[in-house]
Formats: structure tokens, sequence, C-alpha cells
């Protein structure tokens, strides 16, 4: 017997809405954000000290670690990987 209580996943929810592809990137953003954080924390990185593996500035580290400010690079991305001793992936699927 199915249950007449189950309705469409979020995924189509979303796409229903016309807002997947923002979802998706914030929620992309917001992990990686999370990541990095949590990598930073482990090796007692202040945001400071961040920056300067990054050889950026500590306002392009905040842009970065808060995901809804917007105007993250890849090649930002690709630098704060690096500062932590970690590589990033990226794919299409």
């Amino acid at each position: 017997m199915t249950n007449p209580h189950n309705g469409s996943s979020l995924d189509d929810f979303l796409h229903e809405s016309g807002i997947y592809e923002e979802a998706t990137s914030v929620a992309l953003a917001r992990v990686l954000a999370w990541q990095i954080r949590q990598r930073m924390d482990e090796e007692g990185l202040t945001n400071q000290a961040m920056a300067d593996r990054m050889g950026t500035s500590r306002s392009q580290l905040d842009r970065l670690l808060r995901p809804m400010s917007g105007g993250v690079t890849l090649e930002t991305l690709h630098r704060a990987a690096r500062a932590v001793n970690r590589e990033l992936q990226i794919s299409l699927v």
C-alpha cells in the first residue's frame, strides 16, 4: 500500500519552484565554507593566518567563509584548499 500523503521530493519542489540551481549553489557554497572552517579550526588558524597562507586579504577570506555574500572565484577556492593542505575537486556529472 502506498502512502497517500507522500508528496514530491525536495528536488522536485525546487525544480517546480524554479529555484533548484540557486538552492544547489547556495548549499554547495555553505558546505565548502564549512569544510574550510573545519580545517582552519583543526590547524588552529586564525582568519588572518589563513588569508596570509592564501596570499589574499581577510575580506576575501571573509567572503569565502560567508557564502551568501557571493563573488567567490574558483581560484580563491583552490587557494583556500591548498592553504589547509587539501585539494579542490570539481566535476560535471
